[in-house]
């Protein structure tokens, strides 16, 4: 096992991994930015290195900058937790030259499961069935309506190296189709460095569904169930839970083995997500690979007991995982909130500033994961999570039940938070029946 670890990332997800790797006896170094020097969650860390101004691109995204820190420090690995250059596979490739251990996989699969039309074109060969779409890049306005022609409106166009809603937009006619392309490509440009974009039909009234996935180095692949992540906005995940309310034994374990075929196919290790549309009929279609650690992951781990961040420390050691079934059992139900500061009656305008009150909930089967806390100042410069409620239950209705009394202790005062639409949401009837899809958050609550 490792000895010294630098966590390259910040709040929340820094937090877990401290944690983690305080409970396995490994010593840690966490790096900054001048904006988050003397966080509270930095005390965890045996060592802290400041690298760099707040902005993001000259402290968190600077590759020099971060690998100097972890020769300095003298580590064996790096965790680059989500977001950031955690699916950056040259960072990945920079550290393998180095001789740092990267904990996640390697750049090769990074680089495969990044470009979404290759990824795709992977889960062809895998047998795991795909969107009808256009076969790789689309290069100019006429082929994206001689594509859209062939497949049907509404169509979607997506940045092939997008992620996280950038670089898609949404067309229901050759009007719509030709600006939403140039539009996407302007914005993929600018998000990714890479403005190609293709196009895919649109399925309708339809769930998302990720499954989690963890392989070793030494060929075995495990597939420890599904997250429901329908309750979303604009691609962006609002509430996650596992298992998934519609998801049937059968068709998990169909999900299951489509997931470990596409992770061999990459040849991929340590851990990630292969998300999924479902549609009304219950045929589902990959969408896309997460090649990371998900922020949604505690509710995998409520419900099959494991803990996702160790496992990822013990592949990238080298260590065998000792698990003897290729599906994982799950027991009970878990849902997350993620608690941004944000403010959804104003379009989700980001809320940084400081935290004057913060009552945390508590009691029996709720888990709080956050860097936050009273006298806590959220910077502007990152991304508006400040937090992730995650509650389980035996069953699904309790699990509502305990989230919804969590979310009423739940006291943060000095900024806005999405903990009002959350509770409204978890109150209706859609999401108490399951009965929803993609749009319903849109539809139905806010734009």
């Amino acid at each position: 096992m490792f000895r010294r670890i630098l966590v390259a990332n910040r709040g929340e997800i820094a937090l877990r991994i401290l944690r983690a790797c305080h409970q396995m006896g490994i010593q840690t170094v966490a790096v900054c930015s001048e904006a988050d020097k003397g966080a509270r969650y930095l005390r965890m860390a045996n060592d802290t290195i400041c690298i760099g101004p707040p902005r993001s691109a000259q402290s968190y995204l600077d590759i020099s900058r971060i690998v100097s820190a972890a020769e300095i420090a003298d580590v064996d690995a790096i965790h680059p937790g989500y977001g950031f250059l955690s699916e950056n596979s040259h960072f990945a490739e920079v550290c393998r030259s180095c001789g740092i251990a990267f904990i996640g996989p390697p750049p090769e699969a990074i680089d495969l499961m990044g470009n979404k039309s290759k990824a795709k074109e992977t889960a062809k060969r895998a047998g795991v069935p795909t969107i009808p779409g256009s076969d790789g890049p689309v290069e100019s306005d006429a082929d994206a309506l001689a594509v859209a022609k062939e497949l049907g409106y509404p169509v979607i166009i997506k940045a092939v190296s997008g992620g996280g809603g950038r670089g898609m937009r949404l067309a229901h006619n050759d009007v719509s189709l030709v600006n939403g392309y140039f539009a996407a490509r302007s914005e993929a440009e600018a998000a990714f460095g890479d403005s190609s974009v293709y196009i895919e039909k649109v399925i309708e009234k339809a769930r998302h569904i990720e499954v989690q996935f963890i392989a070793d180095q030494h060929g075995n692949v495990f597939s420890l169930g599904e997250r429901d992540c329908t309750t979303q906005r604009r691609h962006q995940k609002l509430i996650e839970e596992a298992p998934s309310p519609v998801v049937t034994p059968a068709l998990r374990a169909q999900m299951g083995a489509a997931a470990r075929a596409l992770c061999k196919e990459a040849g991929y290790y340590n851990a990630g997500t292969v998300e999924f549309l479902l549609d009304a009929d219950n045929r589902f279609y990959f969408m896309e690979v997460n090649a990371r650690i998900q922020v949604e992951h505690p509710v995998t781990e409520e419900v099959t007991g494991l803990d996702l961040i160790e496992a990822q420390l013990r592949v990238a050691a080298g260590e065998r995982l000792p698990w003897s079934h290729s599906d994982l059992p799950l027991r009970g139900h878990s849902i997350e909130c993620r608690i941004n500061a944000e403010d959804p009656a104003s379009g989700f305008k980001p809320s940084p500033g400081l935290i004057t009150t913060w009552i945390a909930p508590g009691g029996r089967n709720v888990r709080l994961d956050t860097h936050a806390h009273a006298g806590y100042r959220i910077p502007p410069y990152y991304d508006s999570m400040i937090g992730k409620l995650i509650v389980r239950g035996d069953t699904r209705e309790e699990a509502i039940a305990t989230l919804l009394r969590a979310l009423d202790e739940f006291v943060v005062e000095g900024v806005k938070t999405t903990i009002p639409l959350h509770k409204e949401i978890l109150r209706s009837e859609a999401f108490r029946l399951a009965k929803m899809d993609t749009k319903y958050v849109e539809n139905h609550f806010v734009t």
